[in-house]
């Protein structure tokens, strides 16, 4: 089978009251599809990692599910300030999060440690000043 399109999305910076609902969907076309819970599970916490990234860090953005017989392939793309240090972003607890994000009980650092823990392949393209692509594999 072909890599094809599952679901695609975009995310507007700062929407809060939406967040989760990539995910959500994801999870409902994966239970669809009849992929096993554990698989299912994983994709949908990285998916939800990178929703909440591109609503708390970016000025929007757009996530896309690719799927094939072999994995799934989550792809996030954003607009906004890029990610100054990749090495120190991934480090669990260090977030760049403002005080009102925090006090939403949002930014506390654990999102691209989460995504990186949950694939089986995980990059980070980014160029500050241009924005940032994550790419997430999980493998069936």
């Amino acid at each position: 089978m072909r890599e094809q399109v599952l679901l695609q999305s975009k995310i507007a910076q700062g929407d809060f009251s939406r967040g989760g609902e990539t995910s959500s969907n994801l999870k409902e076309a994966l239970r669809k599809l009849g992929i096993k819970l554990t698989i299912s599970r994983r994709v949908t916490i990285v998916t939800y990692e990178m929703e909440m990234n591109i609503i708390i860090h970016s000025l929007g953005g757009q996530i896309t599910v690719y799927i094939s017989s072999e994995q799934i392939r989550v792809v996030a793309e954003d607009l906004g300030p890029g990610i100054a240090d990749v090495e120190r972003a991934l480090q669990p607890g260090y977030s760049t999060a403002d005080d009102y994000v925090r006090a939403l009980g949002f930014g506390a650092g654990m999102g691209l440690n989460n995504i990186k823990h949950y694939s089986d392949h995980f990059t980070i393209e980014t160029e500050e000043g241009k924005g940032t692509t994550f790419t997430a594999i999980i493998n069936f």
